[in-house]
Protein backbone atom coordinates (compact mmCIF):
# COMPACT_ATOMS: atom_id res chain seq x y z
CA UNK A 1 0.00 0.00 0.00
CA UNK A 2 1.21 3.45 -1.12
CA UNK A 3 0.18 6.80 0.89
CA UNK A 4 0.97 10.08 -0.37
CA UNK A 5 1.20 13.00 2.28
CA UNK A 6 1.71 16.77 1.00
CA UNK A 7 4.85 18.38 2.36
CA UNK A 8 5.31 21.25 0.42
CA UNK A 9 4.65 23.02 -2.96
CA UNK A 10 5.68 21.38 -5.95
CA UNK A 11 8.87 23.90 -6.29
CA UNK A 12 10.20 22.97 -3.11
CA UNK A 13 11.87 19.55 -3.85
CA UNK A 14 11.83 17.17 -0.65
CA UNK A 15 15.28 15.51 -1.46
CA UNK A 16 17.14 13.97 2.01
CA UNK A 17 14.68 12.16 4.65
CA UNK A 18 15.32 10.63 7.67
CA UNK A 19 13.30 8.82 11.11
CA UNK A 20 14.29 11.50 14.38
CA UNK A 21 14.63 10.43 17.79
CA UNK A 22 11.57 12.61 18.48
CA UNK A 23 9.26 10.13 16.21
CA UNK A 24 9.03 12.44 13.51
CA UNK A 25 10.00 12.18 9.70
CA UNK A 26 12.90 15.01 8.89
CA UNK A 27 13.85 16.13 5.15
CA UNK A 28 14.66 18.41 3.23
CA UNK A 29 13.42 21.17 0.72
CA UNK A 30 16.55 21.29 -1.46
CA UNK A 31 15.32 24.20 -3.60
CA UNK A 32 13.23 26.31 -1.05
CA UNK A 33 16.41 26.11 1.46
CA UNK A 34 14.38 24.78 4.38
CA UNK A 35 14.70 21.47 6.74
CA UNK A 36 11.20 20.32 7.65
CA UNK A 37 9.38 18.07 9.60
CA UNK A 38 6.18 15.23 9.19
CA UNK A 39 4.62 14.21 12.19
CA UNK A 40 0.89 13.08 13.01
CA UNK A 41 0.53 14.85 9.37
CA UNK A 42 1.66 18.08 10.29
CA UNK A 43 4.31 19.82 8.53
CA UNK A 44 6.45 22.34 10.33
CA UNK A 45 9.59 24.09 8.41
CA UNK A 46 13.03 25.67 9.17
CA UNK A 47 14.12 28.53 6.91
CA UNK A 48 17.63 28.55 6.01
CA UNK A 49 19.36 30.92 3.97
CA UNK A 50 18.29 31.04 0.56
CA UNK A 51 20.19 29.47 -1.98
CA UNK A 52 22.43 26.61 0.22
CA UNK A 53 20.62 23.51 -1.00
CA UNK A 54 20.08 21.31 1.67
CA UNK A 55 20.62 17.80 0.42
CA UNK A 56 21.16 14.31 2.88
CA UNK A 57 19.70 14.31 6.21
CA UNK A 58 20.46 11.94 9.00
CA UNK A 59 20.49 11.48 12.77
CA UNK A 60 23.54 12.09 14.69
CA UNK A 61 24.88 10.60 17.55
CA UNK A 62 23.72 13.65 19.87
CA UNK A 63 19.75 13.04 19.20
CA UNK A 64 19.78 16.51 16.37
CA UNK A 65 19.48 16.16 12.92
CA UNK A 66 22.56 17.04 10.32
CA UNK A 67 22.54 17.49 6.88
CA UNK A 68 24.88 18.64 4.31
CA UNK A 69 24.37 22.37 2.71
CA UNK A 70 25.26 21.95 -0.80
CA UNK A 71 25.57 24.94 -2.33
CA UNK A 72 26.24 26.69 0.91
CA UNK A 73 28.80 25.06 1.37
CA UNK A 74 28.32 24.02 5.05
CA UNK A 75 27.23 21.01 7.30
CA UNK A 76 23.82 21.90 9.18
CA UNK A 77 22.72 20.60 12.22
CA UNK A 78 18.76 21.01 13.91
CA UNK A 79 18.00 20.14 17.01
CA UNK A 80 14.31 18.33 17.52
CA UNK A 81 13.36 21.92 18.73
CA UNK A 82 14.28 23.51 15.29
CA UNK A 83 17.34 25.48 16.78
CA UNK A 84 19.53 25.44 14.45
CA UNK A 85 23.74 25.61 14.09
CA UNK A 86 25.97 25.82 10.57
CA UNK A 87 29.26 24.97 10.70
CA UNK A 88 31.60 26.16 7.77
CA UNK A 89 34.22 23.85 5.54
CA UNK A 90 37.23 24.93 5.99
CA UNK A 91 37.84 24.69 2.54
CA UNK A 92 35.46 26.68 -0.37
CA UNK A 93 33.38 25.33 -2.52
CA UNK A 94 33.25 22.07 -1.54
CA UNK A 95 30.08 20.58 -1.89
CA UNK A 96 29.23 18.30 0.72
CA UNK A 97 26.30 15.76 -0.30
CA UNK A 98 26.46 12.75 1.48
CA UNK A 99 26.80 12.29 5.61
CA UNK A 100 26.45 9.45 7.63
CA UNK A 101 27.25 8.91 11.56
CA UNK A 102 30.36 7.01 12.18
CA UNK A 103 31.26 4.61 14.57
CA UNK A 104 33.66 6.90 16.39
CA UNK A 105 30.92 9.29 17.50
CA UNK A 106 31.43 11.92 14.69
CA UNK A 107 29.33 12.33 11.16
CA UNK A 108 31.21 11.78 8.28
CA UNK A 109 30.18 13.58 4.81
CA UNK A 110 31.42 13.31 1.42
CA UNK A 111 32.66 16.89 -1.03
CA UNK A 112 31.85 16.45 -4.26
CA UNK A 113 33.64 19.30 -5.57
CA UNK A 114 36.91 18.17 -3.99
CA UNK A 115 37.62 14.65 -4.08
CA UNK A 116 37.16 14.71 -0.51
CA UNK A 117 35.98 12.67 2.68
CA UNK A 118 35.03 14.82 5.67
CA UNK A 119 34.44 14.64 9.32
CA UNK A 120 32.98 17.01 11.89
CA UNK A 121 32.35 16.05 15.69
CA UNK A 122 29.08 16.89 17.58
CA UNK A 123 31.10 19.85 18.62
CA UNK A 124 32.27 20.94 15.06
CA UNK A 125 35.46 20.25 14.67
CA UNK A 126 36.44 19.11 11.00
CA UNK A 127 39.07 17.35 9.11
CA UNK A 128 39.02 16.71 5.43
CA UNK A 129 40.62 13.64 3.76
CA UNK A 130 41.39 13.44 -0.01
CA UNK A 131 40.85 10.76 -2.38
CA UNK A 132 43.24 8.63 -4.32
CA UNK A 133 41.14 9.50 -7.27
CA UNK A 134 40.54 12.83 -9.13
CA UNK A 135 37.16 13.71 -10.68
CA UNK A 136 35.25 11.11 -8.36
CA UNK A 137 32.39 12.72 -7.59
CA UNK A 138 31.98 10.94 -4.21
CA UNK A 139 28.00 11.03 -3.32
CA UNK A 140 26.26 8.95 -0.64
CA UNK A 141 28.15 7.52 2.49
CA UNK A 142 27.17 4.95 4.99
CA UNK A 143 29.00 3.46 7.95
CA UNK A 144 29.52 0.03 7.33
CA UNK A 145 29.72 -3.19 9.60
CA UNK A 146 33.59 -3.41 9.60
CA UNK A 147 33.67 -0.02 11.81
CA UNK A 148 34.81 1.86 8.15
CA UNK A 149 32.84 4.64 6.70
CA UNK A 150 31.55 3.32 2.24
CA UNK A 151 30.81 5.45 -0.18
CA UNK A 152 30.16 5.72 -3.89
CA UNK A 153 32.32 7.61 -5.98
CA UNK A 154 30.05 8.07 -8.92
CA UNK A 155 32.82 9.08 -11.87
CA UNK A 156 35.38 7.22 -10.49
CA UNK A 157 33.25 4.14 -11.03
CA UNK A 158 34.05 2.61 -7.75
CA UNK A 159 33.00 2.31 -4.44
CA UNK A 160 35.17 3.61 -1.53
CA UNK A 161 36.21 2.59 2.18
CA UNK A 162 37.50 5.14 4.37
CA UNK A 163 38.48 3.93 7.77
CA UNK A 164 38.81 6.33 11.02
CA UNK A 165 42.02 6.88 10.66
CA UNK A 166 41.56 8.62 7.10
CA UNK A 167 43.14 5.51 5.22
CA UNK A 168 41.12 5.26 1.60
CA UNK A 169 40.61 1.75 -0.33
CA UNK A 170 39.24 2.09 -3.83
CA UNK A 171 36.94 -1.06 -5.43
CA UNK A 172 36.30 -0.58 -9.08
CA UNK A 173 32.85 -1.78 -10.36
CA UNK A 174 32.40 -4.39 -12.74
CA UNK A 175 30.07 -2.92 -14.73
CA UNK A 176 31.61 0.10 -16.46
CA UNK A 177 29.97 3.88 -16.53
CA UNK A 178 27.56 2.21 -13.75
CA UNK A 179 28.05 5.47 -11.74
CA UNK A 180 26.72 4.33 -8.07
CA UNK A 181 25.09 7.05 -6.17
CA UNK A 182 23.10 5.96 -3.18
CA UNK A 183 24.59 3.31 -0.58
CA UNK A 184 23.27 1.53 2.73
CA UNK A 185 24.79 -1.18 5.19
CA UNK A 186 22.77 -4.29 4.24
CA UNK A 187 22.57 -5.87 7.82
CA UNK A 188 23.95 -8.66 6.03
CA UNK A 189 27.26 -7.95 6.75
CA UNK A 190 27.62 -6.26 3.16
CA UNK A 191 27.07 -3.03 1.62
CA UNK A 192 24.51 -1.93 -0.91
CA UNK A 193 24.07 0.45 -3.92
CA UNK A 194 22.21 1.14 -6.99
CA UNK A 195 23.83 2.11 -9.84
CA UNK A 196 21.67 5.32 -11.68
CA UNK A 197 23.49 4.61 -14.88
CA UNK A 198 23.54 0.90 -15.46
CA UNK A 199 20.31 0.55 -13.90
CA UNK A 200 21.64 -1.73 -11.33
CA UNK A 201 21.84 -2.86 -7.69
CA UNK A 202 24.81 -3.77 -6.58
CA UNK A 203 26.38 -5.67 -3.07
CA UNK A 204 30.35 -5.13 -1.91
CA UNK A 205 31.40 -7.39 0.60
CA UNK A 206 34.21 -6.18 3.05
CA UNK A 207 36.87 -7.82 1.37
CA UNK A 208 35.91 -5.58 -1.84
CA UNK A 209 33.66 -8.57 -3.80
CA UNK A 210 31.36 -6.93 -5.94
CA UNK A 211 27.81 -8.31 -7.02
CA UNK A 212 25.22 -6.89 -8.99
CA UNK A 213 21.60 -7.12 -9.83
CA UNK A 214 20.55 -5.52 -13.33
CA UNK A 215 16.83 -3.88 -12.55
CA UNK A 216 13.78 -4.61 -15.25
CA UNK A 217 13.77 -1.15 -16.58
CA UNK A 218 17.97 -0.16 -16.95
CA UNK A 219 17.04 3.48 -17.95
CA UNK A 220 15.15 3.24 -14.00
CA UNK A 221 17.87 5.55 -12.51
CA UNK A 222 18.18 4.26 -8.91
CA UNK A 223 18.82 6.63 -6.66
CA UNK A 224 18.94 6.03 -2.68
CA UNK A 225 18.81 2.62 -1.00
CA UNK A 226 18.01 1.62 2.54
CA UNK A 227 17.90 -1.55 4.23
CA UNK A 228 14.15 -2.67 5.49
CA UNK A 229 13.32 -3.84 9.00
CA UNK A 230 12.09 -7.22 6.40
CA UNK A 231 15.50 -7.75 5.67
CA UNK A 232 15.66 -6.76 2.06
CA UNK A 233 16.63 -3.34 0.57
CA UNK A 234 14.83 -0.35 -0.77
CA UNK A 235 15.42 1.81 -3.30
CA UNK A 236 13.95 4.93 -5.16
CA UNK A 237 13.37 4.44 -9.40
CA UNK A 238 14.39 8.14 -9.73
CA UNK A 239 13.63 7.75 -13.86
CA UNK A 240 11.06 5.37 -13.84
CA UNK A 241 8.96 7.02 -11.08
CA UNK A 242 8.65 3.55 -8.51
CA UNK A 243 10.27 2.34 -5.65
CA UNK A 244 12.22 -0.85 -5.37
CA UNK A 245 12.57 -3.92 -3.45
CA UNK A 246 15.40 -6.33 -3.77
CA UNK A 247 15.90 -9.66 -1.36
CA UNK A 248 19.84 -10.77 -0.10
CA UNK A 249 18.46 -13.65 -2.84
CA UNK A 250 18.62 -10.99 -5.22
CA UNK A 251 14.96 -10.75 -6.16
CA UNK A 252 13.29 -7.73 -6.85
CA UNK A 253 9.81 -6.18 -6.53
CA UNK A 254 8.51 -3.04 -7.90
CA UNK A 255 5.75 -0.34 -6.56
CA UNK A 256 4.34 2.59 -8.85
CA UNK A 257 3.97 5.84 -7.51
CA UNK A 258 0.76 6.63 -7.50
CA UNK A 259 1.42 10.55 -8.78
CA UNK A 260 3.02 11.01 -12.24
CA UNK A 261 6.44 12.40 -12.44
CA UNK A 262 6.88 12.18 -8.70
CA UNK A 263 11.03 12.27 -8.74
CA UNK A 264 11.84 9.82 -5.87
CA UNK A 265 15.08 10.57 -4.25
CA UNK A 266 16.04 10.18 -0.32
CA UNK A 267 14.47 6.92 1.42
CA UNK A 268 14.40 6.12 5.05
CA UNK A 269 12.59 3.76 7.16
CA UNK A 270 9.89 5.60 9.62
CA UNK A 271 9.11 5.54 12.98
CA UNK A 272 6.17 3.39 12.26
CA UNK A 273 8.50 0.80 10.73
CA UNK A 274 7.37 1.46 7.24
CA UNK A 275 9.25 2.90 4.08
CA UNK A 276 9.18 6.12 3.48
CA UNK A 277 10.39 8.35 0.62
CA UNK A 278 11.10 11.92 -0.30
CA UNK A 279 9.13 12.63 -3.98
CA UNK A 280 10.68 16.29 -5.49
CA UNK A 281 6.88 17.32 -6.23
CA UNK A 282 6.46 18.28 -2.64
CA UNK A 283 5.26 14.99 -1.04
CA UNK A 284 6.11 12.33 1.05
CA UNK A 285 5.15 8.76 0.15
CA UNK A 286 4.98 6.09 2.69
CA UNK A 287 4.93 2.14 1.47
CA UNK A 288 3.59 -0.46 3.58
CA UNK A 289 4.26 -3.61 3.76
Amino acid sequence: MIEEFEVSGPDAGPYGITSGPDGALWFTLVHAAKIGRFAAGEVRTYDLAPDTDPTVIVQGPDGALWFTEYKGHKIGRITVDGVLTEFELPTPEAEPYGIAAGADGALWFTEINLDRIGRITPDGAITEFPLPVAGAFPGHITAGPDNGLWFALNQANAIGRIDIGGDVTIHPLPTEAAAPVGIADGGDGGIWFVEIMAGQVGRIAVDGHVDEFPLPDNECRPHAIVAGEDGSLWFTEWGANKIGRITLAGKIEEYELPTPNSEPHGITIGPDGAVWTALENGKLARISF
